[in-house]
């Protein structure tokens, strides 16, 4: 857990306050900062790759390990162009398609996870990131109980019947996503 002591524009001391009913560190100097401690936004995708799923093992998990492509959302990022730099970047895959699957608390971590079904094609090609993969069929999948987990059941329990492709739609940003 980051413990502030200091106040990072003058230096004096924070001390908590309460503010709509939640203590926050204020500068003792009232110098204006405040550490409002939000959480801080993570991507998810869920990589659908020629009709399976694929799961990654991050170098730092055991072995193991798997779970789904994620990463920071970047300042000034919108949250579907994150994702498809995120599959790109750890993946070497271009993504056709995307849609939500839904925001999740991640407490543990302090995090809030942004989770999206992503359909996406091209030679995979892991960073430095990932140690391996696996290619999982859709119906196979298990979700597990926490964090991108819980993601999993959602689309699980809303994914389309086999046979019934979804229909994809342009979005404002020109990103695509899927129509249920």
């Amino acid at each position: 857990m980051n413990v502030w002591r200091f106040c990072p524009l003058c230096g004096a001391g924070l001390e908590p306050r309460d503010v709509g009913g939640l203590p926050r560190l204020h500068c003792v100097a009232d110098c204006g900062f405040v550490h409002w401690d939000n959480p801080a936004p993570v991507l998810a995708a869920l990589v659908e790759y020629r009709g399976r799923i694929l799961l990654a093992r991050n170098r730092a998990w055991a072995s193991g390990a798997f779970g789904l492509i994620t990463g920071f959302l970047e300042r000034g990022e919108e949250p579907t162009a994150g994702v498809v730099r995120e599959v790109r970047e750890e993946l070497g895959l271009e993504v056709s398609a995307l849609a939500l699957i839904g925001v999740y608390p991640f407490s543990r971590k302090h995090e809030v996870i942004i989770a999206y079904h992503v359909l996406a094609d091209g030679a995979i090609r892991l960073n430095e990131e990932l140690a391996e993969f696996r290619l999982i069929a859709p119906e196979k999948l298990k979700a597990w109980d926490f964090g991108t987990g819980l993601a999993v059941g959602d689309w699980l329990a809303r994914r389309m019947p086999p046979g019934r492709p979804a229909e994809p739609v342009t979005t404002e940003s020109s990103a695509m996503q899927w129509k249920n």
